[in-house]
């Protein structure tokens, strides 16, 4: 007989900024709602093997969702009719219909990459809502490792070229299996929508002038960033957490950009303590 993974996916329509929005989900265990935010181009898979770790989902209900345009979630209707491009304030709405609409109690969430930024803002914003955030491959303000200015380029909108792009963001010790499921996950990706999620990542994310606002006592704030990620540095998730006070950054080694699935075994090591902080948190 086979085995099944623990791992329920679904659908759930949510309002968001006025429009209707088809959004898919995965979710597996119980307990603290730990929501996951996947990379730009990618989608919720990311996390698929957190969801299938005990020592997580023994305490923490894990969901996942693909933000609409990504994965399974449908884009709004009339998507034909215009250019897709992610701002802060849609990524912001969106996080807070998905919690609201499942009505989770004080969820933790963590974000990685374009997911990572945004945790900033909702603790800055939302924090009094939160149990805390946790930023993978996060900072306060973008890294310019590349240009814009090729973005427009006709094969920027291509899967593979993105596949190439993001390929060396991956540590060289990431096991080959796992190394080459996060580079599928891009060869996935609709039409121009990695190059819509840069508009968010690259020039409208700047949180440097609220970060040192966060309560971390009402929302802890853990950074915690892979020594081989040029995409966000480690020096920039270590600056961004000297301008949050009591904030923890934490420098993954042998770790890319990706380390909830490039090398999930090692990023388990660094997640199970801080997941230990926060389930001992009144």
């Amino acid at each position: 007989m086979v085995e099944l993974e623990p791992i329920i996916g679904r659908y759930v329509t949510l309002p968001i900024e006025g429009r209707d929005h088809r959004i898919y989900f995965e979710e597996a265990g119980q307990g603290t709602p730990l929501v996951c935010l996947h990379t730009a181009g990618a989608h919720a898979s990311q996390f698929r093997h957190l969801m299938c770790d005990p020592a997580v989902t023994d305490r923490f209900r894990v969901l996942a969702f693909d933000m609409p345009w990504h994965g399974k979630s449908t884009p709004p209707p009339g998507w034909q009719d215009e250019e897709y491009q992610l701002t802060s304030d849609f990524y912001v709405a969106a996080i807070m219909a998905f919690i609201e609409g499942l009505e989770l109690d004080n969820p933790v969430v963590m974000g990685c990459s374009m997911g990572g930024r945004v945790v900033i803002r909702l603790a800055i914003e939302q924090g009094e809502r939160l149990g805390a955030v946790i930023g993978l491959e996060g900072s306060d303000r973008p890294a310019p490792w590349y240009h814009n200015s090729w973005t427009g380029h006709p094969d920027f909108v291509n899967g593979d070229f993105c596949v190439g792009l993001v390929s060396g963001l991956c540590a060289p010790q990431s096991p080959d299996e796992t190394r080459w499921e996060t580079l599928w996950h891009y060869c996935q990706g609709g039409t121009g929508v990695f190059k819509g999620d840069m508009h968010f990542f690259r020039t409208d994310s700047d949180y440097t002038a609220g970060s040192a606002d966060i309560d971390t006592t009402a929302c802890p704030v853990y950074l915690m960033t892979g020594e081989y990620d040029y995409s966000c540095t480690p020096e920039a998730t270590i600056a961004t957490a000297g301008r949050i006070p009591g904030a923890e950054a934490i420098i993954m080694k042998e770790v890319g950009h990706f380390p909830m699935s490039e090398n999930p075994a090692a990023f388990r090591t660094y997640l199970l303590p801080v997941l230990d902080k926060i389930a001992a948190r009144p």
